[in-house]
């Protein structure tokens, strides 16, 4: 489906959304970070469905542009988190490598658990040879002079989500795409787009669209985006990319920073936003974030 051209792409979507909003009799909202994705999902959505609500989670984490953006839309609900990202991390622990390398750091401290053991190298398949799950490579996190989580999303996002649920009764429509993670796209598989079963009921209409269609539908409707992003132009081989960020999420967090080429994301941070690069930098003990000994700690470099 991934291959499919994107007019075929926006009918199968449309189809997806259709059938989960008649299930939940228009009981539904659109998860609206104000990012490219979860913009063209508002789009389709309200192609159809006008009235459907945006919820936007105000973390603080947000680019100022794509957070000012978010809130220039029309019927957008503001939640907000309980906690802030300072405290966040003083609570858990910082987001850095992946989620499931911060996931298996944060609660393999035990020795002999079965992340200890993930750490380690000792999980094997049945046909003998190591998993490919094993993460020895980050083991000396578990050394680190700080703490590693990956529950930043959940406070930050998921549980504001959450309780805006409860609260109303609608379920989600979120803009997540399969191929922005293995266990994203083990989930499409095996739930497919809508996911009615289970107690977290949501529907990932466009789990099957790549980065390029999500640009190639901004850039053929005209559709306002946030100006992060930059120009939405084509590349010499046919495709698309943004002469801004390319990806946007929240401002501090690591996950995948190590993978970048330079200018990494921390890089280009204290050109386009030096207070916020200042901000993240700074020691904790002077009111930052502390966020300069956690990246050279884990080889990141930051300017």
């Amino acid at each position: 489906m991934q291959r499919l051209p994107l007019p075929h792409k926006i009918q199968i979507t449309t189809a997806r959304i259709i059938e989960w909003y008649q299930h939940y009799n228009g009981k539904v909202y659109v998860a609206f970070s104000g990012g490219k994705d979860s913009t063209v999902l508002l789009d389709i959505v309200r192609r159809i469905y006008p009235d459907v609500p945006a919820v936007f989670s105000d973390t603080g984490l947000e680019f100022p542009e794509v957070r000012q953006f978010a809130m220039s839309r029309d019927n957008v609900v503001v939640v907000k988190p309980e906690m802030n990202f300072r405290k966040v991390i003083e609570v858990y622990g910082y987001p850095v490598v992946s989620k499931r390398v911060a996931d298996t750091v944060e609660y393999g401290h035990k020795p002999g658990s079965f992340r200890w053991k993930e750490l380690h190298g000792e999980i094997m398949r049945s046909n003998g040879t190591p998993s490919e799950f094993n993460c020895e490579k980050w083991c000396y996190l578990l050394d680190a002079p700080f703490k590693v989580s990956s529950r930043c999303c959940a406070v930050m996002k998921k549980r504001p989500m959450k309780k805006y649920a409860k609260e109303t009764g609608r379920v989600p429509i979120i803009a997540t795409m399969a191929n922005e993670s293995r266990s994203r796209r083990a989930t499409w598989l095996r739930m497919g787009c809508n996911a009615f079963s289970g107690k977290k009921p949501s529907s990932q209409p466009m789990s099957f669209w790549t980065e390029e269609d999500v640009l190639e539908y901004l850039y053929t409707y005209q559709i306002p985006y946030a100006p992060v992003y930059g120009e939405i132009i084509k590349t010499d081989g046919g495709g698309w990319t943004t002469t801004g960020e390319k990806r946007t999420g929240c401002v501090f967090c690591a996950f995948g920073a190590h993978l970048e080429k330079a200018p990494n994301r921390f890089q280009r941070l204290k050109t386009t936003h030096p207070k916020l690069w200042s901000y993240c930098m700074k020691p904790w003990e002077e009111h930052g974030l502390g966020m300069q000994r956690v990246l050279e700690y884990i080889g990141v470099p930051i300017e």
